[in-house]
C-alpha cells in the first residue's frame, strides 16, 4: 500500500512542516532539561531522598521547600526523621504535616507534640516500631500540607497527622503573603508543578540576578517582610479568599488520603484568646457609626482607671453602635472575666480574635471546615485539641496557661496536644488499649527526656521575638538572667550561636563531671527520640539506668538496642539487668544468645548454670513460699553469679521468715562486708 506521503505532494509537505514547526520548541525545551538534569543544575525538590549514610533509609529532603518559596532565601528546612526504605512487618509508620506549631516551635526537636506522642508510643507499645516522621516547616500553610500529601502516600503510611491553619493568610503562597503567585489554588498548584523542572529553577534564577529581587531578613524582620496586607478585615474579599484557600487544599488533601484508604487525624486549632490583645483593631467609619468613637475611648479610659461598672456601661454602647470593632470586643470580654460571665467573655474574646486585623490566628472559620471535612470523609477523624485546652485552661478560656505567645503552645500544650491525638487515635482503633501498661498523661509529663536547656532555649526564642514587630506592642516583655551553665547554653542555643546537638553533648559532658546520673540519662534518652536508629544512644542510656539502679529502665533501652542491633555485649547487660530484678526467665535467652555469640571468651556456662538453678527453684518456691531453704539456696545460686541485688531480695524473704537464720545472715554479712 502506498504510503500518504511517498506521493510528496505540496500538501503533505505542508502538514510534515507544520508538525515539525510545533514540536520543534517542545523538543529543543526537553532536550535542555535534560541536559540541566544531567549536569545536576537546580534542585531535586522531590519530598524524600536517599540518607546518605545508610542507604537503607529515606529522609525529609531540606530542599524540598524551596518548590514553595519564591524567593530562595526565606526557604524552611524541617526535621531530619529517618525511615527504612522497606517497611517492616511490626512498624507502625506516621507522618505528620503543618507548620511552626506542628513542628514544635519554639523549642523544636523534643519540644514538638509528635515527639511527645513518640515517646509515650515507645514506652507503652514496647514490641512495635513506629516510625514518626514529621514533614512541616515554619513559615508555611496549607499549600505545603497539600502538595506533600501528593507524594507521601507512596510511601504506605498507616496514618498521617495533621494540624494546619495559623499560616493561611501569611505563609508562603498565603493571599496576603509578599511571596505569592496567585489567588486561584488550581493556578498556584500549576505553577508548583512547574517548579519541579529544572529550566523553570534556571529562568527563576536568572530573572533573581538581573531584576535584584532576592529578598534578605531573618527572624521577625522577616515575618514583618512576609506580611503584603497588614490589615485584613473580618468578611473582606481577601479575608474571604483566606478561606476558600484553605478548604481548597485541606479538601484535596483529604480526598486523596480517603480514596486511598489512609487514616487521616486533623486538630482543630488553638490560639491565644484571653492574654492577648489584638494586633491591630481596624477603625470604625466615624460617618458611618457615629458615636462609635466617643464611647470607646471613654470606655477605654474608664477601662484604664478602674471604673468597670462606667467602662461596661460605654464599651457597651460603643459595641451597639458598631461590633466590628476588635479592641472593643477584647475589653468587653476583660469585663465580663471580672464580673465572672465566663461564657459571654468568651464569647467576646473569640469575636475579637477574629476581628483582629493582623491575621496572625485562624478565624473561627478554619475549625468549622474542620469539622465538616471530618464529617464528609470515613477515614478522618477530627483531633479535638481545642475542647481539650478549654477543658485545662481557667474557666474553659485559652490564654497564658498553655499558649507561649499567640498560637504556639508551651510545654505542657504540646503535651496536651500529644495526649489529644494520642487518645484519638487509640479510640479510632489505629492502636491498641492495654490500661494496665499505658503510660498515663501525669506520668508523661514526669518521664519525658526534656531538660533545662531546651525549655529555656524555647523562652528565650520567645522573649526575643518579643522584642520585635507586632508582639512589642501588645506582648510585655520577659526579663532574662543567665548565671547557670543550662541558661548560658540555652542562650547560645537561642542565638544560633550553637547547635542544638552540641548544646545538648555540652550539657551532658556537665552532668557527668558532676556526677548527676539521672539528668545525664535524661539527655541520652532526648537523643533517643531525635536520632532513634542509633545504638549507642540506646547504650549510654541504658548504662546510666544500670548505675542509678534503675534497672528497668536499663532493660528498656538495652531491648532497644539489641533489636536494633543484635550483639553479644547487650544480650550479656541484658541478662544481668533481669537477674538483678530476679526475673531469670527473660534472662535465659539472652545468656543462650551471649554463648552463641560469645566474643569475650567468657565462660557463661556457671551464668547459665546457676540461672538455671534459680528457676527451677523458684518453681519449687511458689509451692512452698515459707521454705527458708530454698530461699537460700536462690540467694546463694545468685551470689555464685555476683549478683547481690538478686541474693538481698531472698535473704531478705529468708530473715523475715526467721530472723536467726544462720545461713542467710552469713550471706547478709558477705555481702555487706563486698559493699564497704
Amino acid at each position: 500500500m502506498k504510503s500518504p506521503w511517498s506521493d510528496g505532494s505540496p500538501k503533505m509537505k505542508e502538514l510534515l512542516f507544520k508538525a515539525i514547526s510545533i514540536l520543534l520548541p517542545f523538543l529543543i525545551l526537553f532536550l535542555f532539561e535534560v541536559s540541566l538534569r544531567i549536569f545536576h543544575y537546580g534542585n531535586d525538590l522531590s519530598l524524600f531522598i536517599e540518607y546518605p549514610e545508610n542507604k537503607n533509609y529515606l529522609v525529609f529532603n531540606p530542599e524540598a521547600s524551596k518548590k514553595y518559596f519564591t524567593h530562595q532565601d526565606f526557604a524552611t528546612i524541617g526535621n531530619r526523621e529517618l525511615f527504612k526504605k522497606k517497611k517492616d512487618a511490626k512498624t507502625l509508620r506516621i507522618f505528620v504535616l503543618g507548620e511552626s506549631t506542628t513542628i514544635g516551635y519554639p523549642y523544636f526537636h523534643n519540644g514538638s507534640f509528635h515527639r511527645w506522642l513518640q515517646y509515650r508510643l515507645m514506652h507503652n507499645y514496647p514490641d512495635r516500631n513506629f516510625e514518626i516522621i514529621n514533614l512541616s516547616l515554619t513559615a508555611v500553610n496549607s499549600y505545603t500540607v497539600s502538595g506533600f500529601a501528593k507524594e507521601l502516600i507512596n510511601y504506605k503510611p498507616d496514618a498521617v497527622l495533621i494540624y494546619t491553619g495559623q499560616n493561611e493568610y501569611y505563609g508562603v503562597l498565603g493571599v496576603a503573603s509578599t511571596d505569592k503567585i496567585g489567588g486561584n489554588p488550581c493556578i498556584v498548584n500549576l505553577i508548583l508543578s512547574l517548579r519541579e523542572l529544572r529550566l523553570t529553577q534556571l529562568l527563576t534564577n536568572l530573572y533573581e540576578k538581573i531584576a535584584g529581587t532576592r529578598m534578605t531578613g531573618s527572624g521577625g524582620t522577616r515575618m514583618k517582610m512576609m506580611i503584603a496586607d497588614e490589615q485584613i478585615p473580618y468578611n473582606s474579599k481577601l479575608f474571604n479568599r483566606g478561606i476558600k484557600q484553605f478548604r481548597y487544599n485541606v479538601d484535596r488533601t483529604l480526598s486523596l488520603f480517603n480514596k486511598c484508604n489512609i487514616s487521616v487525624f486533623i486538630s482543630n486549632l488553638v490560639s491565644n484568646e484571653k492574654d492577648l490583645k489584638p494586633f491591630i483593631s481596624i477603625a470604625i467609619d466615624s460617618i458611618q457609626f457615629p458615636g462609635f468613637d466617643k464611647n470607646f475611648k471613654s470606655g477605654l479610659k474608664a477601662f484604664e482607671n478602674n471604673d468597670f461598672p462606667m467602662a461596661s456601661q460605654l464599651l457597651q454602647k460603643a459595641n451597639k453602635i458598631c461590633d466590628a470593632n476588635a479592641l472593643c470586643n477584647f475589653y468587653l470580654g476583660k469585663l465580663a472575666y471580672k464580673q465572672g460571665d465566663f461564657k459571654k467573655a468568651k464569647e467576646y474574646f473569640v469575636r475579637a480574635k477574629d476581628l483582629d486585623g493582623l491575621r496572625f490566628r485562624a478565624p473561627e472559620q478554619l475549625n468549622a471546615i474542620i469539622l465538616q471535612l471530618c464529617n464528609k470523609y470515613s477515614n478522618v477523624h477530627l483531633v479535638d485539641t481545642k475542647a481539650a485546652f478549654e477543658n485545662w485552661s481557667d474557666d474553659h478560656i485559652i490564654g497564658n496557661e498553655l499558649i507561649m505567645e499567640h498560637v504556639h503552645p508551651n510545654l505542657i500544650g504540646y503535651a496536651l496536644m500529644s495526649d489529644t491525638f494520642y487518645e484519638t487515635m487509640k479510640k479510632e482503633n489505629l492502636l491498641s488499649t492495654n490500661k494496665e501498661k499505658d503510660l498515663t498523661f501525669n506520668q508523661l509529663l514526669q518521664d519525658m527526656p526534656f531538660g533545662k536547656v531546651d525549655s529555656l532555649a524555647g523562652i528565650y526564642r520567645v522573649s526575643n521575638l518579643k522584642k520585635s514587630w507586632p508582639f512589642s506592642e501588645v506582648l510585655q516583655r520577659d526579663t532574662i538572667t543567665i548565671s547557670t551553665e543550662e541558661e548560658k547554653l540555652a542562650w547560645d542555643l537561642a542565638i544560633k550561636k550553637i547547635s542544638w546537638k552540641d548544646a545538648i553533648n555540652n550539657l551532658y559532658d556537665y552532668y557527668i563531671n558532676n556526677q548527676k546520673l539521672i539528668e545525664a540519662r535524661k539527655i541520652m534518652e532526648a537523643l533517643v527520640l531525635e536520632y532513634p536508629e542509633n545504638v549507642s544512644y540506646y547504650e549510654k542510656a541504658a548504662m546510666l539506668s544500670s548505675k542509678s539502679k534503675d534497672y528497668g529502665w536499663a532493660i528498656f533501652y538495652l531491648k532497644r538496642a539489641f533489636n536494633l542491633a543484635p550483639s553479644f555485649d547487650n544480650a550479656i547487660s541484658l541478662s544481668l539487668n533481669y537477674l538483678k530484678l530476679d526475673r531469670p526467665v527473660e534472662a535465659i535467652s539472652y545468656i543462650e544468645f551471649s554463648i552463641k555469640n560469645n566474643t569475650s571468651n567468657l565462660d557463661l556456662h556457671i551464668l547459665k548454670t546457676c540461672t538455671d538453678e534459680v528457676i527451677q527453684l523458684e518453681s519449687a518456691n511458689q509451692n512452698d513460699s515459707t521454705n527458708v531453704f530454698v530461699l537460700n539456696k536462690i540467694a546463694k545460686a545468685y551470689l555464685k553469679m555476683d549478683n547481690k541485688e538478686g541474693a538481698l531480695i531472698y535473704i531478705n524473704k529468708a530473715l523475715m521468715l526467721d530472723r536467726e537464720n544462720v545461713e542467710a545472715l552469713s550471706m547478709f554479712a558477705q555481702i555487706k562486708s563486698i559493699n564497704q
